[in-house]
């Protein structure tokens, strides 16, 4: 036959005045280091501080993009950087002769472009034509009354090098150090861009802008 073995005494404990209902099992003991409600404070510490790092982490703005600075050429050969523009908030959109939204929205930004005028804001649309297509720049201009300032060298690679993806047309607005604070991917309606410009004038006073929009 098998000796006897003193098994621990286990008792049930119910924990009913936490809902919901929990059941643990355990040996009785006087030598544990942990009360019932040494726990209840620890599981309530825990769950507090992970809710805060939830919000803490939503609340967090997203960080400025340096805007990349290769170098350009306006449309009488001159070479031109978008780094020469810091200072003023720049709204620098990118285009193509052959793209039909980029048309609708040149004489847009042409418009607001004017009614900045006085301001310390600046308006720059970027092609990315083909050399063999830039010749086509002024007469479209010309027809669609658009009096920007337009220069070439723009690609698909530069567009996602500024997050617009490689779709024309996409609009990012730059801060006064060039940094980019917002990005509208396809055709940029007027208050997406007025947002962010407003905001960079008021020194940031107001609601921020999406730091990204989507168009298409």
């Amino acid at each position: 036959m098998l000796p006897k073995v003193a098994l621990p005494e286990y008792r049930v404990v119910a924990h009913a005045m936490e809902p919901p209902l929990h059941r643990s099992v355990g040996p009785q003991s006087s030598t544990s280091g942990y009360s019932r409600n040494t726990m209840l404070v620890f599981t309530r510490r825990t769950a507090c501080c992970a809710l805060l790092l939830c919000f803490t982490t939503a609340a967090a703005p997203v960080q400025a993009k340096r805007a990349p600075d290769p170098a350009f050429k306006t449309l009488d050969g001159r070479t031109r950087k978008l780094s020469a523009l810091h200072g003023q908030v720049t709204v620098v959109n990118f285009w193509a002769t052959w793209c039909g939204p980029c048309q609708e929205e040149l004489p847009r930004l042409s418009g607001m472009a004017a009614g900045y005028e006085g301001q310390p804001v600046r308006f720059v649309v970027i092609s990315i034509d083909e050399p063999k297509d830039r010749a086509r720049i002024p007469a479209i201009l010309t027809r669609l009354h658009v009096s920007l300032e337009c220069w070439t060298g723009g690609s698909t690679g530069l567009l996602d090098r500024f997050g617009l993806g490689d779709i024309v047309p996409g609009t990012a607005i730059l801060d006064q150090q060039g940094e980019i604070v917002a990005r509208i991917m396809g055709e940029a309606r007027e208050q997406d861009v007025r947002k962010a410009v407003d905001w960079l004038l008021s020194g940031k006073t107001a609601p921020a802008p999406a730091p990204l929009t989507k168009r298409y």
